[in-house]
């Protein structure tokens, strides 16, 4: 009995053995290919957001230069510039859940301040002012800066991704959910809270209710219940809010 020695060159490999292969294959080139794509994209989108970034900077300091010449005018033909009413306001809550009316405590759940220090955007308009009004005990409340905006999306900024807090790291988190809204990156989510356009719903409630920490120094206990027109820390503080943000940060 003789073994052919040519056995093991002409045997043939197993068909299971190909088909394995030729699955890692495809999936090899499947992944190479997301893989690329995944690249041109983000290469596209940088070069996108850029571009927004750069004409909502120019839209800001259009808006600023407009201000200022206003100003000058009046000021040249002795009258007054009376800027418009702010849109947007921030509410940050100051006291804890002791001796909250049940009025109170409904506004500010639908306020989403459910904890004492956290902060939320408001659109101003006549129900919100009133709303406003019957919790100034426990809130103080004023009209942020683009710069305040900024800083607290980007120091403590988290969005609602299926009902989960996900820290806004990147811009794919944005897109995610507001991508329809055609609000992809951080500059249109600062630009579309700060304007109160269209979809300010949406890209409000789409950001967590940011959580600060304790004012630096902290508040004082015997100031804390006054109204801030009465030295104390509560009620409307106007352009003021952005100093105690700078603290709380």
């Amino acid at each position: 009995f003789f073994l052919n020695q040519n056995h093991s060159d002409t045997m043939k490999t197993p068909e299971s053995v190909l088909k394995k292969q030729a699955t890692q294959a495809k999936i090899a080139e499947a992944a190479t290919k997301a893989s690329k794509a995944a690249k041109n994209k983000k290469s596209a989108d940088k070069k996108k957001f850029i571009e927004r970034a750069e004409k909502y900077a120019a839209e800001y300091a259009a808006a600023e230069k407009e201000a200022v010449d206003a100003r000058r005018q009046a000021k040249v033909d002795g009258g007054f510039y009376v800027a418009a009413m702010p849109k947007l306001a921030l509410v940050i809550r100051i006291r804890g859940i002791i001796g909250v009316s049940p009025k109170a405590k409904k506004v500010m759940q639908l306020f989403r301040l459910r904890q004492i220090h956290n902060a939320t955007f408001v659109r101003l308009n006549e129900a919100t002012i009133r709303m406003l009004r019957l919790i100034e005990p426990y809130v103080t409340y004023g009209y942020p800066t683009r710069a305040t905006v900024e800083k607290l999306l980007y120091k403590r900024g988290f969005g609602k991704v299926n009902k989960q807090r996900i820290p806004i790291a990147e811009n794919s988190v944005i897109e995610g959910v507001l991508g329809k809204m055609d609000i992809c990156c951080a500059a249109d989510l600062v630009h579309e809270i700060i304007t109160v356009g269209p979809n300010f719903k949406q890209a409000n409630n789409f950001l967590w209710p940011f959580k600060l920490s304790s004012p630096v120094g902290g508040f004082s206990s015997k100031t804390k219940l006054l109204h801030f027109l009465e030295g104390g820390e509560a009620g409307a503080r106007g352009e003021e809010i952005n100093k105690l943000v700078k603290k709380m940060l």
